[in-house]
């Protein structure tokens, strides 16, 4: 059920109230028993793997998608922005913007038209006028136009009214759309993954705003800096031993904090429930043996002493068949912890050298760099400054224009491209099988080299065994990670790394890129991994041509 009223700006008054909310996708519970209170001053991020119903629990709140069970109440305006965008939109720039502000705008032509009946001395102008002037100031009005221009101008976003909206590319769409609602100032503002589509500038300004604004935040987002930076609760939908969601307070940290300690208890629970009942089945085995051929009556023992014991025999093995019953395995499996191989190297050696690399009109500015045991790189850069083309290269799958590439021929390189290209008509442990089995037989492992799929504690085995084109994106994204690391690399070469990948994983995965002996080298926009890798050396490349980049 929803409850909505006043689809006007409330500011103070302003509620948006979930109140036990279950949603079904056919036999599958996407969303359990939610509840959550939405206010003003709330800066509330929802959190969780593909799949685990955040984009679901949007929609619930934005009042596009019925609850099975529950109730949602609203006071107030919201303003939402989906992860998709629909290519279809014969706006302009300058219509996307006046449809975004149209209640302020509203507001100020109520006002003038007050104005002009108090100075024509019309009956009851005074309190028209009052009331206007009072809803202006509630919306901020004569600043609205101001606050899109300016978030326009800070997204790099198109500024020209004129432009028709279905003539921009996606990303300037979304910027476009998103200073929209950002100008707006709308009671609450519902944001699907916002950090899409932003620079470094742009992301910033993003956390700026939403830390400031007056209105309530509900916010679906994967990137860490701006948890840290901008939420104060988070709504977590990942596995929970009841399936029920759990919420912290006292931003990203403590969630971190409560999290492990959730995960710490789980693996308990779980550890105490499945070695009772291996105990309670030891025992019960045991009884069913000394029943069965386990005992034997000492030579000259009456029948009726026999039957007697044969009968406390049957009470044992019937007394541990209802313990076993009765001790149920209420706690399911805990979520896996995912275990990066070690990749040893020799110390010393030079894993991988760049000499003066340029590509034309795609990495411009010559590139020379030198990687070792325990070395990484940082490569950043603008879109469009060859980030991408300069891995591609190193990988072998580009041919350079000018300059050269030098990996010893005994050197194992590992790519993870920004972008899935798996065969999905093959399931995952096969394609993952087939993988290893060809390592194997080109000499570039060893049998006893190989890591199973298992082992890495990427993949339940539930999702290994559905085909590619069956599995979630971020369950795609784990499996390029585990094809990449079932190589055993010498050299790892990271496009984003970060994309589509489960908050849980990806600070693991930090962690292990921090302690492995390989060299590394990363590119990527996410400013919490750069932020964790801050001490490594860092090659900004430069869209334009310039001088030679050199590490």
């Amino acid at each position: 059920m929803l409850t909505s009223t006043n689809p006007y700006s409330a500011r103070h008054r302003a509620q948006l109230i979930a109140s036990d909310v279950s949603v079904m996708r056919g036999a599958t519970s996407v969303l359990n028993h939610v509840n959550l209170v939405v206010t003003p001053a709330s800066r509330i991020a929802i959190v969780g793997e593909n799949g685990r119903g955040k984009s679901t629990l949007l929609h619930v709140l934005a009042g596009t998608l019925v609850p099975e069970t529950g109730s949602v109440q609203r006071i107030g305006t919201l303003g939402v922005a989906e992860q998709e965008m629909t290519a279809s939109d014969d706006r302009t720039v300058g219509q996307a913007v006046a449809e975004a502000i149209a209640e302020p705008l509203a507001a100020l032509a109520a006002l003038d038209a007050a104005t002009l009946a108090l100075s024509d001395g019309m009956t009851g102008a005074d309190e028209r006028y009052v009331a206007a002037l009072e809803q202006a100031e509630l919306l901020h009005a004569w600043d609205a136009e101001r606050r899109v221009q300016i978030a326009l101008e800070a997204l790099d976003a198109e500024t020209n009214p004129a432009r028709f909206l279905g003539d921009l590319s996606v990303g300037q769409r979304y910027r476009v759309r998103l200073a929209c609602l950002l100008g707006a100032d709308d009671d609450f503002l519902l944001l699907d993954e916002p950090t899409n589509h932003l620079d470094r500038s742009g992301l910033e300004f993003l956390s700026a705003q939403l830390r400031s604004r007056s209105g309530g935040v509900v916010v679906v987002t994967h990137d860490r800096a701006l948890l840290s930076e901008v939420a104060e609760t988070i709504v977590d939908l990942d596995p929970t031993p009841d399936d029920r969601p759990r919420i912290y307070g006292n931003g990203y940290a403590n969630y971190i904090k409560g999290r492990l300690a959730e995960r710490e208890r789980w693996e308990q629970e779980y550890e105490h429930q499945q070695a009772e009942h291996t105990r309670l089945q030891d025992s019960l085995n045991a009884a069913q043996n000394r029943l069965v051929s386990g005992w034997r009556p000492e030579k000259g023992t009456n029948k009726h002493g026999r039957a007697t014991r044969a009968g406390g025999l049957v009470q044992s093995v019937h007394r541990r068949q209802e313990q076993l019953e009765a001790h149920a395995l209420s706690v399911p499996e805990p979520p896996q912890h995912f275990r990066f191989p070690e990749l040893p190297t020799r110390t010393g050696a030079v894993l991988l050298s760049v000499d003066h690399v340029s590509v034309a009109e795609r990495l411009t500015n010559p590139v020379s760099l030198s990687l070792s045991h325990r070395g990484g790189l940082v490569v950043t850069g603008a879109n469009g400054a060859g980030k991408s083309t300069l891995l591609a290269v190193i990988a072998g799958e580009l041919q350079p224009d000018t300059g050269s590439i030098r990996i010893p021929q005994s050197t194992r390189l590992g790519f993870l491209r920004q972008e899935s290209a798996l065969p999905l008509n093959l399931r995952a442990s096969e394609l993952y099988a087939a993988h290893v089995a060809a390592l194997v037989a080109s000499g570039t492992l060893q049998p006893a080299e190989t890591v199973g799929l298992s082992q890495l504690g990427i993949l339940r085995p539930r999702d290994s065994s559905k085909r590619v084109g069956e599995m979630s994106t971020g369950q795609q994204r784990r499996l390029d990670l585990a094809l990449v690391l079932a190589t055993k690399p010498h050299v790892l070469l990271l496009d984003e790394p970060t994309n589509h990948l489960s908050i849980a994983l990806v600070n693991e995965l930090t962690d292990a890129l921090g302690a492995t002996q390989a060299a590394v080298v990363l590119s990527t926009h996410d400013r919490q991994l750069l932020r964790d890798v801050d001490d490594w050396p860092q090659l900004r490349l430069a869209a334009a041509t310039g001088s030679e980049a050199t590490v």
